[in-house]
């Protein structure tokens, strides 16, 4: 018994040995699976989502099917019949179930004894057995995917780029592929139908200066490497395991970085086309992109729109022409003239294509280029050196940070003029100072002796009004540390946010704008601040003021304190760097940032944030206007609810309360309270199911449009879950199939939520419990409120506004 024990142990063991490779008397079944000797990668047939057809694939050997190598793209088998194997004349063949050969490895000099093994780089080899001689690899023709070690050439004999799949059902060769162009300068480039449609600027010899924060985006350490056949190859090593980094080039001609993040999911780290100006040429020649400011494109220095009209309706694809013509043309045709032309230096820019790489060192880089008519800009740049461009500036981008300086060569009128306008900006500030010195003393002692009795009555009027916002406050808070709360000065919060430039601006609310700010010892905050022109006023600021001064919960945003100076009315928030939760979910590309696990975790984030409000807070608050862009994300995308200037306290025993001003966001607001203005609880459950339907979806309800049917998107969801078609609800970017139960209960629980009577919806804990355990039957929902759409045609399904009731919170896409 023994001896058969260890003959079977020994079988085994001979057959898991030999999982990574195939051989002519071994081949790979439709059924069956090849896996690498480290258990890193695996080989399989399968079919993409959507799709029967059945392809070979290597994929990473953890769940789901993410997909790098695909053999028989152009040739799928129509059904379960193929099978891969090596042939007689020692080529790798798919065949199907006819015999017929769908794909072949296609090596001309094989001798017939060969074998094929899938190592844990995740590259293929077809091997000869009696040299070892490698006869193919997959490395050498890959599809949508880079992988570390695997290389992608340019020069020499070899061309090795990535190709897009056609759609993500269909990993035939689509319109996108991506490589090295070694023209002058090395570039990395996505082409689509062999135009450029993304560009990376030159690389450096450690990154590509093109690309803002290179280093902290890609998990890999890149490398360009010059063999000795005159090619050119880009690689990458990975800096943690390789099985759980790669780069891939999507049906949409987006060029991604993924991380493994476990159970099957993906995190996108860097995307090439994450704004307009992303894409190659956006603003023509001499036009330079900029997504902070609208519109995205403006004309360089100097230079003016080629076609006003064209350029006025947002077609900048002309681009921009000189205002008027260099000096050194002019002295070519009509004399010498001891003008001459100049440089302005153009900061944090992505560097125009077409660069001529010149070899002069970094202080003649400038001379040679003003000494060359044809030479338009220069820059210098470690690891390039000297950089010259003639003719037309293409690809041009202002970046934040991380960019190069241009030198833009301009006529001797525009440095004049800039000279002109210094000059007369030096002879204002002398006239001015002069005044300025006759009475300065006098307002200096003046306002010193105000000031310190001004800034201790700006903060009793201040906390005075607050008393008057809520009674039931006073009996709550304690006025002497509501008055705790850090009194900031106009000046300070000025300095902090440039003058509130609008490079500052973080988006605009029914309050008023918000801005970024940085204080004088470092920290990061929004400023709120009430505009003259808002609908809201003074009550909505104090209610925002009173309602969160003490709350403390890790799910709410945190107000640092706030100004009350002459007219300016300013609350001081936590800055949160990744904005608010509808400037990633709502958008085709920002979304994939938000894969399934984070949404879950905000989901719950949000739930726990208005139990605090709710239940676990000295005062029972209810928010009143809950929607996405109001949930702020901090470093790590966790949720923080913001915007307390519509909530309301409740007593003690207070469940309920009518309002005659009915105040929110229409496709957040419950029924009772938008018809009858009552709230409670229960109304901001409403709103929660209706966010948490939003974010598995990522649809927004008030814009949503389906084709077949003129129904919201909590209607859309109640046919989905009734049919058990749940699956399609679910945003695509996030969703595997291994998620299916896990999604039928997240939208069982958001129906739950929407219900029409406030009486069938749960409260805010029996969700969280719900959410948190799988045990128990849910209890079945009822058909929920607002079930048409609200919208009346297609065209208004494409808006970007949320418009609320009575204009109290006007929001855009962008966040705080």
């Amino acid at each position: 018994m023994r001896e058969s024990f260890v003959l079977l142990l020994s079988c085994c063991v001979a057959i898991c040995t030999a999982i990574d490779t195939i051989t002519i008397s071994r081949p790979i079944q439709d059924h069956e699976t090849l896996v690498s000797s480290g258990q890193n990668f695996r080989l399989a047939f399968f079919s993409p989502v959507n799709s029967s057809d059945r392809y070979v694939g290597i994929m990473f050997n953890i769940p789901g099917t993410t997909t790098i190598w695909v053999a028989n793209r152009d040739k799928p088998v129509k059904d379960s019949t193929g099978i891969l194997s090596i042939s007689e004349d020692g080529n790798l063949v798919i065949l199907n179930g006819k015999q017929e050969i769908l794909w072949s490895s296609n090596v001309s000099n094989s001798l017939g004894n060969s074998s094929a093994q899938l190592f844990d780089t995740g590259n293929l080899v077809l091997t000869d057995n009696s040299d070892r001689r490698i006869l193919w690899e997959s490395f050498q023709i890959p599809t949508d995917s880079l992988v570390p070690k695997m290389r992608l050439s340019a020069g020499g004999k070899a061309k090795i780029q990535l190709t897009s799949w056609r759609s993500p059902s269909d990993p035939s060769i689509g319109n996108f592929s991506a490589g090295l162009n070694l023209f002058r300068l090395i570039q990395f480039f996505v082409w689509k139908n062999n135009e450029p449609c993304w560009r990376s600027g030159p690389w450096n010899g450690n990154t590509f200066i093109g690309i803002p924060g290179m280093s902290s985006a890609y998990q890999s350490r890149l490398d360009l490497v010059e063999d000795n056949s005159g090619s050119t190859y880009f690689t990458y090593n990975s800096v943690n395991n390789p099985a759980l980094f790669y780069y891939t080039l999507n049906s949409s001609g987006s060029l991604q970085a993924k991380v493994s993040i476990g159970k099957g999911d993906w995190n996108v780290t860097w995307s090439s086309l994450k704004t307009q100006c992303d894409f190659y040429g956006k603003c023509g020649p001499f036009g330079s992109c900029n997504p902070r400011r609208s519109p995205i494109c403006t004309c360089l220095q100097g230079f003016k729109p080629r076609d006003e009209e064209e350029w006025s309706r947002g077609n900048w694809t002309g681009g921009c022409i000189r205002k008027e013509l260099l000096q050194c043309e002019r002295n070519q045709s009509s004399g010498q003239d001891p003008k001459q032309d100049g440089f302005v230096r153009l900061e944090n820019m992505k560097v125009p294509d077409f660069t001529e790489p010149v070899a002069f060192s970094e202080e003649g880089c400038g001379r040679s280029c003003l000494k060359n008519c044809s030479c338009t800009a220069y820059a210098y740049y470690n690891g390039i050196g000297c950089m010259h461009w003639s003719g037309n500036l293409i690809d041009v981008q202002k970046f934040s940070y991380d960019g190069a300086d241009l030198y833009l060569r301009v006529p001797y009128s525009e440095l004049d003029k800039k000279n002109k306008d210094m000059k007369a900006v030096i002879a204002s500030i002398v006239v001015v100072a002069s005044l300025l010195i006759a009475v300065s003393a006098y307002l200096c002692w003046k306002w010193l002796a105000k000031r310190k009795g001004k800034d201790q009555d700006d903060k009793v009027s201040l906390f005075e009004s607050a008393y008057k916002v809520e009674n039931a406050v006073s009996n709550s808070l304690d006025r002497g540390k509501l008055e705790e709360l850090p009194l900031y000065t106009y000046e300070t919060l000025a300095e902090a946010t440039d003058n509130f430039q609008s490079d500052n601006e973080l988006g605009k609310g029914g309050f008023g704008p918000v801005y970024k700010g940085k204080l004088i010892d470092g920290q990061e905050i929004a400023v709120k601040r009430l505009s003259t022109s808002s609908g809201q006023g003074i009550e909505e600021f104090m209610n925002e003021v009173v309602v969160i001064s003490k709350l403390q919960h890790r799910n709410l945003v945190r107000l640092l304190g706030c100004c009350v100076e002459r007219d300016e009315k300013m609350l001081v928030y936590e800055y949160m760097p990744h904005k608010s939760l509808d400037f990633y979910l709502f958008d085709s590309i920002k979304s994939s940032v938000l894969d399934w696990n984070k949404r879950i975790v905000i989901i719950d984030g949000i739930g726990r944030g208005l139990l605090y409000l709710h239940r676990d807070s000295r005062l029972k608050i209810i928010h009143r206007d809950l929607k996405a862009s109001n949930i702020l994300l901090d470093e790590e995308l966790k949720p923080k609810i913001s915007d307390f200037g519509l909530a309301r306290i409740f007593g003690g025993n207070e469940n309920q309360a009518n309002t005659n001003r009915i105040v929110g966001t229409y496709g957040y607001m419950a029924p009772e309270y938008a018809m009858r203005g009552k709230f409670s609880e229960k109304s901001d459950v409403y709103s929660f199911g209706v966010l948490l339907l939003e974010i598995i979806s990522g649809k927004r309800n008030t814009s949503f449009y389906h084709d077949e049917n003129d129904i919201s998107l909590l209607g859309h969801a109640w046919k989905m879950w009734n049919k058990n078609e749940t699956a399609k609800l679910v945003d695509q970017v996030t969703f595997h199939p291994d998620m299916e139960r896990e999604v039928l209960r997240y939208v069982h629980i958001g129906l739950l939520c929407v219900q029409d009577s406030a009486k069938d919806r749960p409260n805010v804990s029996t969700v969280l419990s719900m959410l948190n355990s799988e045990l128990g039957e849910l209890p079945h929902p009822k058909l929920p409120a607002y079930t048409a759409t609200l919208g009346s045609s297609k065209s208004e399904c494409s808006q970007q506004r949320v418009d609320s009731v009575n204009n109290v919170s006007l929001t855009t896409v962008q966040g705080r």
